[in-house]
């Protein structure tokens, strides 16, 4: 049996995010899965690294999956790329170890948000990033950042909704870049809770529009209340940009 690992790039923008759904329409797991059923003659499950949501973006999403099918990499890659929908893009494949899972073998994940931040419009990335027309103070951002180094329980920055797993994460890294309007936040740690990227960007922005104080964070991870966190930013700023193995 060969195990196919996939790394995947999709423009998240008209699907209900990665995980297929109940009814299994309109999501890019149910997409790739369709095509490869049809190749294959089987029904073929794969196994994605991150559930994005609706709206979100993926630059190096990796997914794997198994057959008995004796196929090349290059088959594969060539068959996804010939009929997936034009949005979705199968950048390469790989035939990796029989126990690899895409999700549990994961050891990072780095996402990576875009904010047009300019008091006019730019229809060129309005479809991947958020426009925040006020100037951003990008020096306090930068400092609001580092409180969320390290390991926290980050309840407060997340929609998930059990409250039997665990909402202890550790985030590696947060860096902050501006460059003629453009600011990018490329967050990098062990895992993710349900909207907890896009509730912490929404959060560093209401910092730099002065409506929350730096020296409050800490106060709000340990307050575990969602409430006093920042909102949580547009979907369509937020791209998965690679995984760590």
């Amino acid at each position: 049996m060969s195990n196919f690992k996939l790394t995947i790039q999709y423009d998240g923008g008209r699907y209900k995010g990665w995980q297929r759904l109940g009814n299994g329409e309109n999501t890019v797991q149910e997409k790739i899965e369709k095509v490869l059923t049809e190749m294959l003659g089987e029904d073929i499950e794969i196994t994605g690294c991150s559930r994005t949501d609706a709206g979100v973006h993926a630059l190096g999403q990796i997914a794997n999956f198994k057959t008995n099918k004796k196929l090349t990499k290059s088959e594969v890659k060539n068959y996804l790329n010939r009929y997936l929908p034009k949005d979705i893009c199968v950048k390469d494949v790989n035939i990796a170890a029989e126990r690899f899972h895409a999700q549990y073998n994961a050891e990072g994940k780095t996402y990576l948000y875009k904010i047009w931040n300019k008091d006019y419009t730019n229809p060129f990335i309005r479809n991947y990033s958020m426009h925040v027309d006020k100037k951003l103070n990008i020096k306090e951002m930068k400092k609001a950042s580092q409180y969320f180094i390290g390991e926290h329980d980050f309840t407060a920055f997340s929609n998930a909704k059990s409250k039997k797993k665990s909402m202890v994460r550790e985030i590696y890294s947060i860096d902050i870049e501006e460059k003629e309007g453009l600011v990018q936040i490329r967050v990098c740690g062990n895992g993710f809770l349900h909207n907890m990227v896009r509730r912490i960007v929404g959060t560093l922005i209401k910092v730099g529009l002065d409506e929350v104080a730096t020296e409050n964070i800490p106060k709000i991870i340990n307050s575990k209340e969602r409430n006093l966190a920042g909102y949580i930013a547009e979907a369509c700023g937020l791209h998965l940009e690679s995984i760590k193995y």
